[in-house]
Protein backbone atom coordinates (compact mmCIF):
# COMPACT_ATOMS: atom_id res chain seq x y z
CA UNK A 1 0.00 0.00 0.00
CA UNK A 2 1.46 3.76 -0.82
CA UNK A 3 0.49 6.32 1.51
CA UNK A 4 -0.19 9.59 0.16
CA UNK A 5 -0.52 13.22 2.14
CA UNK A 6 -1.94 16.27 0.53
CA UNK A 7 -0.22 19.53 1.25
CA UNK A 8 -2.86 22.03 -0.09
CA UNK A 9 -6.41 21.68 0.54
CA UNK A 10 -8.47 24.18 -1.69
CA UNK A 11 -10.46 22.95 -4.69
CA UNK A 12 -7.91 21.51 -7.29
CA UNK A 13 -6.28 19.98 -3.80
CA UNK A 14 -8.94 18.26 -2.93
CA UNK A 15 -9.88 16.92 -6.63
CA UNK A 16 -6.77 15.52 -7.31
CA UNK A 17 -6.44 14.32 -3.43
CA UNK A 18 -9.98 12.07 -4.69
CA UNK A 19 -8.41 11.14 -7.71
CA UNK A 20 -5.05 9.84 -6.02
CA UNK A 21 -7.41 7.85 -3.33
CA UNK A 22 -9.26 6.28 -6.43
CA UNK A 23 -5.64 4.68 -7.55
CA UNK A 24 -5.38 1.23 -6.60
CA UNK A 25 -2.93 0.71 -4.02
CA UNK A 26 -3.25 4.06 -2.89
CA UNK A 27 -4.81 5.17 0.43
CA UNK A 28 -4.50 9.39 1.37
CA UNK A 29 -3.73 9.52 5.59
CA UNK A 30 -3.40 13.15 5.85
CA UNK A 31 -3.49 16.55 4.33
CA UNK A 32 -2.47 20.11 5.74
CA UNK A 33 -3.93 23.54 4.95
CA UNK A 34 -3.95 26.76 6.80
CA UNK A 35 -8.07 27.10 5.92
CA UNK A 36 -10.06 25.85 8.43
CA UNK A 37 -12.59 25.50 5.88
CA UNK A 38 -10.70 23.92 3.67
CA UNK A 39 -9.37 21.26 6.09
CA UNK A 40 -12.98 20.24 7.41
CA UNK A 41 -13.77 19.67 3.62
CA UNK A 42 -10.91 17.45 3.18
CA UNK A 43 -11.56 15.58 6.45
CA UNK A 44 -15.22 15.00 5.39
CA UNK A 45 -13.97 13.38 2.14
CA UNK A 46 -10.89 11.14 3.50
CA UNK A 47 -11.82 11.04 7.64
CA UNK A 48 -8.18 11.68 8.23
CA UNK A 49 -5.99 13.73 10.32
CA UNK A 50 -5.59 17.30 8.92
CA UNK A 51 -3.06 20.00 10.74
CA UNK A 52 -2.33 23.79 9.76
CA UNK A 53 1.15 23.43 8.20
CA UNK A 54 2.94 21.10 6.38
CA UNK A 55 5.43 20.91 8.88
CA UNK A 56 3.36 19.54 11.45
CA UNK A 57 1.76 16.71 8.47
CA UNK A 58 5.08 15.77 8.33
CA UNK A 59 6.04 15.25 11.60
CA UNK A 60 2.80 13.35 12.45
CA UNK A 61 2.65 11.34 9.65
CA UNK A 62 4.50 8.90 8.00
CA UNK A 63 3.87 8.35 3.59
CA UNK A 64 5.46 7.82 0.38
CA UNK A 65 3.97 10.36 -1.85
CA UNK A 66 2.95 13.97 -1.52
CA UNK A 67 0.32 15.99 -3.60
CA UNK A 68 1.81 19.62 -3.28
CA UNK A 69 -0.92 22.24 -4.51
CA UNK A 70 -0.31 25.61 -2.75
CA UNK A 71 0.17 29.00 -3.86
CA UNK A 72 3.15 28.88 -6.01
CA UNK A 73 5.94 30.84 -3.55
CA UNK A 74 5.36 27.78 -1.17
CA UNK A 75 5.98 25.00 -3.58
CA UNK A 76 9.74 25.11 -2.89
CA UNK A 77 9.61 24.54 1.06
CA UNK A 78 7.25 22.15 0.69
CA UNK A 79 9.12 20.48 -1.88
CA UNK A 80 12.54 20.34 -0.01
CA UNK A 81 10.78 19.39 3.35
CA UNK A 82 9.27 16.33 1.74
CA UNK A 83 12.58 15.17 0.08
CA UNK A 84 14.37 14.88 2.74
CA UNK A 85 11.95 13.03 4.77
CA UNK A 86 12.28 10.64 1.59
CA UNK A 87 9.01 11.33 0.47
CA UNK A 88 8.40 11.47 -3.48
CA UNK A 89 6.45 14.43 -4.84
CA UNK A 90 3.85 15.75 -7.44
CA UNK A 91 3.74 19.16 -7.46
CA UNK A 92 1.49 21.42 -9.25
CA UNK A 93 2.63 23.91 -11.74
CA UNK A 94 4.29 25.87 -12.07
CA UNK A 95 7.59 24.06 -10.32
CA UNK A 96 9.16 26.99 -8.38
CA UNK A 97 9.21 30.31 -8.45
CA UNK A 98 13.57 30.72 -8.15
CA UNK A 99 15.85 29.21 -10.33
CA UNK A 100 18.17 28.08 -7.26
CA UNK A 101 15.17 26.69 -5.57
CA UNK A 102 14.10 24.47 -8.95
CA UNK A 103 18.00 23.26 -9.15
CA UNK A 104 18.06 22.54 -5.22
CA UNK A 105 15.24 20.38 -5.69
CA UNK A 106 16.27 18.49 -8.27
CA UNK A 107 19.56 17.75 -7.09
CA UNK A 108 17.76 16.47 -4.13
CA UNK A 109 15.30 13.95 -5.64
CA UNK A 110 18.10 12.85 -7.57
CA UNK A 111 20.79 12.04 -4.73
CA UNK A 112 18.01 10.45 -2.44
CA UNK A 113 16.78 8.75 -5.41
CA UNK A 114 12.90 9.92 -5.66
CA UNK A 115 10.26 10.57 -7.88
CA UNK A 116 9.79 14.86 -8.66
CA UNK A 117 6.58 15.39 -11.03
CA UNK A 118 5.24 18.48 -12.05
CA UNK A 119 1.76 18.22 -12.81
CA UNK A 120 1.80 19.42 -16.32
CA UNK A 121 -1.65 17.45 -17.61
CA UNK A 122 -0.60 18.11 -21.30
CA UNK A 123 1.55 15.50 -21.47
CA UNK A 124 -1.26 13.19 -21.30
CA UNK A 125 -3.26 15.11 -23.74
CA UNK A 126 -4.28 12.90 -26.54
CA UNK A 127 -4.00 15.97 -28.82
CA UNK A 128 -0.67 17.72 -27.91
CA UNK A 129 0.76 13.78 -28.01
CA UNK A 130 -0.18 14.07 -31.33
CA UNK A 131 1.39 17.51 -32.15
CA UNK A 132 4.31 16.30 -30.24
CA UNK A 133 4.40 12.77 -32.53
CA UNK A 134 4.07 14.21 -36.12
CA UNK A 135 6.82 16.44 -34.97
CA UNK A 136 8.80 13.36 -34.02
CA UNK A 137 7.87 11.21 -37.11
CA UNK A 138 9.53 13.98 -39.56
CA UNK A 139 5.42 15.06 -40.89
CA UNK A 140 6.54 18.89 -41.53
CA UNK A 141 10.31 18.20 -41.56
CA UNK A 142 12.73 20.41 -39.53
CA UNK A 143 10.31 22.68 -36.98
CA UNK A 144 11.57 26.22 -37.51
CA UNK A 145 9.06 28.60 -35.99
CA UNK A 146 6.12 28.80 -33.58
CA UNK A 147 3.40 30.90 -32.79
CA UNK A 148 0.66 30.50 -30.12
CA UNK A 149 -1.44 32.24 -28.00
CA UNK A 150 -3.46 31.40 -25.01
CA UNK A 151 -6.10 33.84 -23.52
CA UNK A 152 -8.76 33.34 -20.08
CA UNK A 153 -10.93 34.85 -18.44
CA UNK A 154 -8.57 35.30 -15.29
CA UNK A 155 -8.06 38.57 -14.56
CA UNK A 156 -10.53 39.13 -12.11
CA UNK A 157 -10.62 35.80 -10.52
CA UNK A 158 -7.15 36.17 -9.89
CA UNK A 159 -7.75 40.14 -8.11
CA UNK A 160 -10.09 38.50 -5.53
CA UNK A 161 -7.47 35.61 -4.51
CA UNK A 162 -3.55 35.01 -4.05
CA UNK A 163 -2.87 34.44 -7.52
CA UNK A 164 -3.34 38.36 -7.43
CA UNK A 165 -1.08 38.60 -5.05
CA UNK A 166 2.67 38.64 -6.04
CA UNK A 167 4.46 37.43 -2.27
CA UNK A 168 1.90 33.87 -2.65
CA UNK A 169 1.75 33.82 -6.41
CA UNK A 170 5.33 34.80 -7.69
CA UNK A 171 3.76 36.48 -11.19
CA UNK A 172 0.64 36.82 -13.44
CA UNK A 173 -0.84 34.50 -15.93
CA UNK A 174 2.12 34.02 -17.51
CA UNK A 175 3.55 32.06 -14.50
CA UNK A 176 -0.01 30.53 -13.87
CA UNK A 177 -1.82 29.08 -17.03
CA UNK A 178 0.52 30.62 -19.45
CA UNK A 179 2.84 28.62 -17.99
CA UNK A 180 0.79 25.12 -19.84
CA UNK A 181 1.49 27.04 -23.08
CA UNK A 182 5.40 26.96 -22.58
CA UNK A 183 5.61 23.44 -21.55
CA UNK A 184 3.05 22.75 -23.94
CA UNK A 185 5.71 24.60 -26.70
CA UNK A 186 8.41 23.43 -25.37
CA UNK A 187 7.34 19.61 -24.88
CA UNK A 188 5.77 18.93 -28.22
CA UNK A 189 9.07 20.27 -29.92
CA UNK A 190 11.08 18.90 -27.62
CA UNK A 191 13.14 22.08 -27.33
CA UNK A 192 14.81 24.21 -24.20
CA UNK A 193 15.00 28.14 -24.33
CA UNK A 194 18.46 30.06 -25.74
CA UNK A 195 16.81 33.80 -25.19
CA UNK A 196 13.57 35.67 -24.69
CA UNK A 197 12.43 39.11 -25.04
CA UNK A 198 9.05 40.37 -23.59
CA UNK A 199 6.45 42.69 -23.20
CA UNK A 200 4.38 42.72 -20.09
CA UNK A 201 1.23 44.49 -19.27
CA UNK A 202 -0.25 44.52 -15.14
CA UNK A 203 -4.14 45.51 -16.33
CA UNK A 204 -4.43 46.95 -13.69
CA UNK A 205 -3.20 44.19 -11.32
CA UNK A 206 -0.12 44.05 -8.72
CA UNK A 207 1.34 40.90 -11.23
CA UNK A 208 0.97 40.50 -15.10
CA UNK A 209 -1.83 39.59 -17.01
CA UNK A 210 -0.84 40.25 -20.55
CA UNK A 211 2.42 38.92 -22.13
CA UNK A 212 4.23 38.61 -25.07
CA UNK A 213 7.44 36.78 -25.73
CA UNK A 214 9.56 36.63 -28.38
CA UNK A 215 12.03 33.27 -27.87
CA UNK A 216 14.75 31.28 -29.62
CA UNK A 217 14.15 27.26 -28.63
CA UNK A 218 16.98 24.94 -29.98
CA UNK A 219 15.90 21.38 -31.02
CA UNK A 220 19.10 19.39 -31.03
CA UNK A 221 21.00 22.30 -32.78
CA UNK A 222 18.26 23.57 -34.61
CA UNK A 223 17.32 26.92 -34.00
CA UNK A 224 13.01 27.59 -33.44
CA UNK A 225 11.38 30.52 -33.46
CA UNK A 226 8.79 31.28 -31.26
CA UNK A 227 6.38 33.81 -30.89
CA UNK A 228 4.07 33.36 -27.47
CA UNK A 229 1.20 35.60 -26.49
CA UNK A 230 -0.76 35.23 -23.13
CA UNK A 231 -3.61 36.97 -21.94
CA UNK A 232 -5.32 37.04 -18.82
CA UNK A 233 -8.28 39.25 -19.81
CA UNK A 234 -9.73 36.80 -22.83
CA UNK A 235 -12.68 35.44 -22.96
CA UNK A 236 -12.73 31.66 -22.00
CA UNK A 237 -13.64 30.43 -19.03
CA UNK A 238 -12.86 28.28 -17.38
CA UNK A 239 -10.84 26.55 -19.69
CA UNK A 240 -8.27 28.79 -21.00
CA UNK A 241 -8.74 29.43 -25.27
CA UNK A 242 -5.52 28.37 -27.13
CA UNK A 243 -4.17 27.40 -30.39
CA UNK A 244 -0.78 26.43 -31.71
CA UNK A 245 0.86 26.81 -34.86
CA UNK A 246 3.88 25.15 -36.02
CA UNK A 247 5.90 25.77 -39.17
CA UNK A 248 8.31 22.97 -40.75
CA UNK A 249 10.61 23.10 -42.98
CA UNK A 250 8.42 20.12 -45.14
CA UNK A 251 5.15 21.19 -44.08
CA UNK A 252 2.67 22.99 -40.62
CA UNK A 253 0.53 21.77 -37.85
CA UNK A 254 -1.78 24.14 -36.53
CA UNK A 255 -4.01 23.52 -33.63
CA UNK A 256 -7.01 25.43 -33.60
CA UNK A 257 -7.72 24.45 -29.72
CA UNK A 258 -10.34 21.47 -31.40
CA UNK A 259 -8.89 20.26 -34.28
CA UNK A 260 -5.21 19.73 -35.65
CA UNK A 261 -4.70 20.73 -39.23
CA UNK A 262 -1.53 18.97 -40.62
CA UNK A 263 -0.06 20.65 -44.15
CA UNK A 264 2.57 18.31 -45.85
CA UNK A 265 2.95 17.44 -49.43
CA UNK A 266 0.93 20.54 -50.46
CA UNK A 267 -1.83 18.83 -49.06
CA UNK A 268 -4.08 19.22 -45.75
CA UNK A 269 -5.42 16.35 -43.39
CA UNK A 270 -7.47 17.11 -40.33
CA UNK A 271 -7.02 15.08 -36.74
CA UNK A 272 -9.32 15.41 -34.34
CA UNK A 273 -7.84 13.12 -30.82
CA UNK A 274 -11.01 13.13 -28.05
CA UNK A 275 -10.19 15.88 -25.59
CA UNK A 276 -10.83 13.47 -23.14
CA UNK A 277 -11.37 16.43 -19.57
CA UNK A 278 -9.34 17.62 -16.75
CA UNK A 279 -10.35 15.14 -14.35
CA UNK A 280 -9.04 12.11 -16.64
CA UNK A 281 -6.33 13.81 -17.48
CA UNK A 282 -5.63 14.64 -13.74
CA UNK A 283 -6.30 10.64 -13.06
CA UNK A 284 -3.80 9.99 -15.81
CA UNK A 285 -0.81 12.19 -14.20
CA UNK A 286 -0.99 10.71 -10.74
CA UNK A 287 -1.59 7.44 -12.23
CA UNK A 288 2.07 7.62 -13.59
CA UNK A 289 3.78 9.26 -10.89
CA UNK A 290 2.84 6.36 -8.87
CA UNK A 291 3.84 3.84 -11.49
CA UNK A 292 6.99 5.38 -12.10
CA UNK A 293 7.57 5.19 -7.82
CA UNK A 294 6.68 1.74 -8.02
CA UNK A 295 8.93 1.49 -11.10
CA UNK A 296 6.70 0.04 -13.73
CA UNK A 297 6.79 3.49 -15.85
CA UNK A 298 9.42 6.05 -17.05
CA UNK A 299 7.84 9.21 -15.71
CA UNK A 300 6.10 11.83 -18.35
CA UNK A 301 6.11 14.95 -16.18
CA UNK A 302 9.56 15.36 -14.71
CA UNK A 303 10.76 18.20 -12.66
CA UNK A 304 13.48 19.10 -16.03
CA UNK A 305 10.46 19.82 -17.93
CA UNK A 306 9.00 22.19 -15.21
CA UNK A 307 12.31 23.92 -14.41
CA UNK A 308 12.99 24.81 -18.06
CA UNK A 309 9.26 26.67 -17.87
CA UNK A 310 10.45 28.22 -14.71
CA UNK A 311 13.98 28.72 -16.53
CA UNK A 312 11.81 30.91 -19.68
CA UNK A 313 9.01 32.77 -17.28
CA UNK A 314 11.71 34.47 -15.11
CA UNK A 315 13.56 35.25 -17.80
CA UNK A 316 10.65 36.97 -19.84
CA UNK A 317 9.91 38.94 -16.54
CA UNK A 318 13.27 39.78 -16.66
CA UNK A 319 14.02 40.69 -20.08
CA UNK A 320 10.20 43.18 -19.88
CA UNK A 321 11.26 44.65 -16.58
CA UNK A 322 15.04 45.56 -17.71
CA UNK A 323 14.00 45.98 -21.98
CA UNK A 324 16.55 43.70 -23.30
CA UNK A 325 17.04 40.39 -24.51
CA UNK A 326 18.11 37.79 -21.80
CA UNK A 327 19.92 34.59 -23.13
CA UNK A 328 20.36 31.38 -21.29
CA UNK A 329 23.72 30.09 -20.46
Amino acid sequence: MMDAIAIGLGELGRREATALADIDGVRIVGGADPAKNARSAFKADHDVPTYETHGKLLAKTDADLANIVTPHTLHYEAIKACLERDIHVHVEKPFVTQIDHGREVIDLAEKRDLVLAVGYQRHFDPRYRTIRELIDEGTIGKPHTVSCHLEQWWHEFAANSWRGKRSLSGGGQLSDSGSHLLDAVLWTTRSEPTAVAAMVDDYGLDVDVNSALAATLDRDGTQITASISVSGAGQSTPAPGESIRILGSDGMIRFDGKTIHVTAEGETTTKQPKDIGFDELTARKLQNTVDAIRGTADLQIPAADGFAVTQLTLAAYEAAEGGHTVRFE
